[in-house]
């Protein structure tokens, strides 16, 4: 079944999202309280989009809880998570 998007995002609101989530001072967050710490208001079937972009590209993980940002630019920690060493 293909998807009909009546209107994408743009950058501007991808970037909008993203930085919220990155520099939340919680680690669990809703998407209910993720729309009042916006910026500006989005549309709700905007912001699912969004979120499961960023799911998808491994930057958030969505539980049953809520939303947390995962993505880690370090590339220490990034190197070691990948050859399985112990910190």
């Amino acid at each position: 079944m293909l998807k009909l998007i009546k209107h994408y995002p743009t950058l501007n609101t991808v970037i909008m999202v993203e930085n919220t989530l990155k520099n939340m001072d919680e680690s669990v967050i809703t998407i209910a309280d993720l729309k009042r710490k916006l910026p500006k208001q989005i549309n709700h079937n905007t912001l699912k989009l969004i979120l499961e972009y960023l799911e998808e590209s491994n930057k958030i993980a969505v539980t049953m809880k809520g939303i947390t940002w995962i993505h880690n630019t370090n590339q220490r920690i990034r190197k070691a998570v990948k050859e399985g060493l112990e910190l």
